[in-house]
């Protein structure tokens, strides 16, 4: 069941919020319920549980390098290798 909800937004927001709506083939309403939508789905007690039974359940599959430092360093390290080559 849909119901109705007032808005005090700017009207330089609302304008480019329509175009954007516009463009993306969407109702205004549309994109506001389907950003609720996920910013409550986000913050559910179920929504962190069923990640943490996803992350649980993949812990282990994956291995880390050797020379494991932080992701930082692997990102770095493969760019200079794509970038100038070994």
């Amino acid at each position: 069941m849909n119901s109705k909800l007032t808005l005090s937004i700017d009207q330089m927001i609302i304008e480019d919020a329509k175009q954007y709506a516009k463009l993306n083939g969407k109702s205004l309403s549309r994109i506001v319920e389907e950003y609720l939508k996920a910013l409550t789905n986000q913050s559910s007690p179920t929504a962190k549980k069923e990640t943490s039974t996803l992350v649980r359940e993949l812990r282990g599959s994956v291995r880390m390098p050797e020379r494991f430092t932080s992701y930082e360093h692997l990102l770095k390290e493969a760019l200079i290798d794509k970038h100038i080559g070994k």
